[in-house]
Order: C-alpha cells, then sequence, then structure tokens
C-alpha cells in the first residue's frame, strides 16, 4: 500500500535486498514458501554469512534454496560490453580454426580491460557507460571500503582488526603458498585463522587445497592446513594495489608479479563456470620429492577425467611439471592456459585464456 505497488503471485519479484539487517524477514521465508509458494521471492545482502553464522539464528532449513553466485565472468563481461557475437564466435572455434588477426587483437584487448576492471557488476556498468578508467577505480575502492564498514557492524565471531588485517593482505598473497605468519608476524595464528575462516565463509576469500590427486574424489585427498588464496574479483586485487590507472593501461597486466594476475583470473573463471546451487572447490597438486620438486596451478574433473592445469602468463613456458604429473599419475592429457593458440598435440591442450570458458567442450572434443 505504501509503495502503491501490486504484488501478484507468478508474475511479481519480490526482492529483498540488505536482508541482513533484518533477521527476522530471513527466517520468514519459509512462510513465503509455505502460504504463498507461487510468488517468487529472492533475498540478497552484503556479507550475509556473517549474520548466518550467529548463534540466535535459526536458518528456515527446506524452505530456501541457495545460489553461489560469482563475480561477472570473461565471458558475461563480453556481453555486458556488447559482444555478444564474439562469445558466440569463440563457442564455434576448434582446433582447425584460424582466430582472425583483427578478432585476435580485440580479444587480448578486451582481456586487458577485465584485468583492471575486473567483473564486480557496478564497476563494469560504470565502465560499460562511461569508458571512464578514473570512475572504475573509484568504485573498486568504494566495494572494498564497505567489506570494512560490514565487518564493523557484523562481525562477531572474529575480532574486527584480524578480518581487516586479513583482508588488506589477501590480494597481495594470490598464488603462494600460505603462511599465517606472512599475514602479519605479530598477530596470533589462531585470531587470523578465524579471520580466514570468516572470509571464506563470506566468499571474500577463497582457498585452493593442495590434492594428491590419485583419484576421485579430489576433496578426500586434501591436506587441510596446505593451501593457497584467491580472492574474490582480480578487479579488487588490482584496485587493492593502489597502481596509477595509466600505468594499468600500458603494463603487461599478465607479466605482474610473476603471472600472479593470471592464476587468479583463470582460478576465478573456473569458479564463475561451476554449478550455481553447489560450492566450487579448487585443488591444486605439488610434489615435494627433494630434487625433483613440482607444481600444478589447478586440478580440476571434468566428467570423470583428472585434468592437471598449468598456468602460464606468456606464450612460452616449461611445462615440465605437467610433464611429471601426466607420467607419475597416469594421465592422458594436461591442460596449459596461456596466451599460447589453440592446440592440442596429442597431450597438451594449450587453451588461450580468453577461451577459458570453452575448456569444458575442447576436452570433449577430445575424448
Amino acid at each position: 500500500m505504501i509503495s502503491k505497488e501490486s504484488i501478484i503471485p507468478g508474475k511479481t519479484l519480490l526482492f529483498l535486498d540488505e536482508i541482513q539487517e533484518c533477521p527476522s524477514a530471513i527466517m520468514a521465508l519459509r512462510y513465503f514458501k509455505e502460504m504463498m509458494p507461487e510468488l517468487h521471492v529472492i533475498a540478497a545482502g552484503s556479507l550475509l554469512e556473517f549474520k548466518l553464522n550467529h548463534d540466535d539464528f535459526r536458518m528456515p532449513v527446506g524452505r530456501v534454496q541457495s545460489l553461489y553466485l560469482k563475480p561477472l565472468s570473461f565471458q558475461e563481461f563480453l556481453i555486458a560490453s556488447g559482444y555478444d557475437s564474439m562469445v558466440e564466435y569463440l563457442a564455434s572455434v576448434d582446433f582447425q580454426s584460424q582466430i582472425n588477426p583483427a578478432v585476435l587483437h580485440k580479444l587480448q584487448e578486451l582481456l586487458h580491460q577485465y584485468f583492471i576492471i575486473g567483473g564486480m557488476p557496478a564497476a563494469v556498468k560504470s565502465f560499460v557507460e562511461n569508458h571512464d578508467w578514473r570512475q572504475c577505480q573509484i568504485i573498486q575502492s568504494s566495494l572494498l571500503s564497505s567489506y570494512y564498514d560490514d565487518f564493523a557492524k557484523y562481525a562477531r565471531t572474529s575480532k574486527h582488526r584480524y578480518l581487516q588485517r586479513m583482508l588488506e593482505q589477501a590480494p597481495g598473497m594470490v598464488g603462494q603458498h600460505f603462511r599465517y605468519a606472512s599475514v602479519d608476524p605479530d598477530m596470533q595464528s589462531r585470531d587470523l585463522k578465524q579471520a580466514l575462516s570468516d572470509l571464506t565463509y563470506a566468499g571474500v576469500i577463497y582457498k585452493v587445497h593442495r590434492t594428491s590427486a590419485s583419484g576421485n574424489p579430489l576433496a578426500a585427498q586434501i591436506k587441510e592446513n596446505k593451501f593457497k588464496l584467491l580472492f574474490l574479483d582480480i578487479g579488487l586485487v588490482k584496485a587493492s594495489q593502489m597502481l596509477d590507472i595509466e600505468l594499468l593501461q600500458q603494463k603487461d597486466l599478465l607479466l605482474v608479479d610473476r603471472g600472479m594476475l593470471a592464476e587468479q583470473f583463470v582460478g576465478q573463471e573456473l569458479l564463475a563456470y561451476g554449478d550455481p546451487y553447489l560450492p566450487k572447490k579448487l585443488y591444486y597438486w605439488e610434489r615435494e620429492k627433494k630434487g625433483s620438486e613440482a607444481e600444478i596451478d589447478y586440478v580440476i574433473n571434468i566428467n570423470d577425467k583428472i585434468l592437471p592445469i598449468e598456468v602460464k602468463a606468456g606464450k612460452t613456458g616449461s611445462l615440465r611439471s605437467l610433464q611429471l604429473f601426466l607420467t607419475e599419475k597416469n594421465q592422458t592429457i594436461g591442460l596449459r592456459f596461456s596466451m599460447h593458440p589453440l592446440s592440442f598435440d596429442g597431450r597438451i591442450l594449450s587453451v588461450p585464456l580468453y577461451m577459458v570458458h570453452e575448456v569444458k567442450r575442447l576436452v570433449n572434443l577430445i575424448l
């Protein structure tokens, strides 16, 4: 009555935003399901998981279906930028295709843009409408600040300063073997551990766990205390470093910090294309044999196959670890994500970074 809007079941979508401000509204979702099941209802909130994790909160089990949403993927970024036809074109590319040089140049340009802008919807929307890099950077900084503000309001299970310190340091630790002392040597590991757990639960940070990859499921073979980090969004990773926007436009971002951004990008892409109704996990593999160390950036499943992934910032680079994994684990196909053209030599499938979203289709062409 107050809004002068009619709510018509079957036609109206009721969207309850910032629902974490009213926990009783979350618990009331069960009554929408039971008393008006034909009405479509979505609830969303900033760091909603912090509120759900409180001892006095009771989730209406069996009445709410969760979706695990991620920032826009590179494919979605192309669509948001008006390049729908380019997405359709990439979906038809195979091993016999030769990408037109002009199209290839544009794809590389758009990939560079995505490395700076990332996939946070507000940042993408601003850039698509205004092409103002500075405004995009301001939005990203504002988003990071909003996380700090939300911690102050909702973080009861971990002290605010530990959350803040973890959030400050995490973007610079992407792809590294995680050590609590690297976050802050003056802070207790147990407090940082709780902060990391909260940020992981809230989807701001993702753990990439080490797995032996000796069989399926990969999750059954992890070492809980061995992991690397991914951040929520590649654009926020760059924004946290507060680099001058003109420098970012000129620099080859793929080579920044030993290819750290390329590893962030691939991990973020793999998460984005997972089933939105299931929590997505990522894994890596490491061999610690003295004199024969090796590491694989990611290990994934496609169908029932275990596939190792090496991420390379440029077009070239040694694939020793990939070859070693294939031999040791008796696997037939390895993946290289880089700027090398699409190719398959009978053992290594090379996929350009701008085609990560096509990897399952490409693997199925081989198997």
